[in-house]
């Protein structure tokens, strides 16, 4: 599936669109993005195109006005429409209106290297009912992705994680934080111990919303 159209769950967009969990929300309370970019077939969901609309209207808050995003936000969603025919690299971000002059260039970068970093999350971890009882794991390891965040998360030097899980690098751990944060998990999960060898790092799950990576 074109990557435009990918349907994000709240937490992903947040982590896409590098703004809090709040800001998603508000973005769909208020109307403020394009009804055709929100779904809530499977759960709430927004586009991953409107990700970028959702960077633009929080970063940009503190020079424009709201009724100044809202016209960007319109006019760059009306054009957004033509991503259903695989014209989005085309795509002018500039918006202009009267004597403004509003570009939204940086803003889907920040949101296409966001949405590259969450497939690669993705791809680095599964989640088989034969290892852990279906833990979610780094691939090719026995690795509990949230208990690598969690430590993340508190802190921990990252010379210590790597030291307790032997099996993973620097990327992988920033690869399981980045996963955590767009899919924190529900309740309090079950503990599946520590690596051989070592103690337990940190007594505490990851949070709704993390630091991002």
């Amino acid at each position: 599936m074109d990557a435009a159209l990918d349907m994000l769950k709240l937490t992903e967009a947040a982590v896409v669109a590098r703004v809090a969990l709040r800001d998603v929300n508000r973005a769909i309370d208020e109307r403020i993005l394009p009804e055709s970019f929100v779904s809530n077939d499977d759960g709430r969901r927004v586009a991953f195109v409107a990700c970028t609309l959702i960077s633009f209207y929080v970063d940009s808050a503190e020079r424009l006005t709201a009724k100044e995003r809202m016209f960007a936000i319109h006019e760059a969603g009306s054009r957004l429409t033509k991503f259903r025919e695989g014209r989005l690299k085309f795509l002018d971000w500039t918006v202009r209106h009267d004597f403004l002059t509003i570009d939204l260039a940086p803003f889907a970068k920040r949101t296409n290297e966001g949405m590259k970093c969450l497939a690669a999350a993705r791809e680095a971890v599964v989640s088989d009912p034969e290892i852990l009882g279906g833990t979610p794991v780094l691939r090719g390891t026995r690795v509990p992705v949230y208990d690598v965040a969690a430590s993340v998360e508190d802190g921990l030097p990252m010379e210590r994680i790597l030291a307790a899980y032997p099996s993973i690098d620097r990327e992988r751990v920033e690869l399981a934080a980045l996963y955590a944060e767009a899919n924190p998990p529900r309740g309090r999960p079950r503990s599946s111990g520590e690596p051989p060898g070592t103690g337990v790092l940190v007594d505490k799950r990851v949070s709704r919303r993390g630091k991002a990576v």
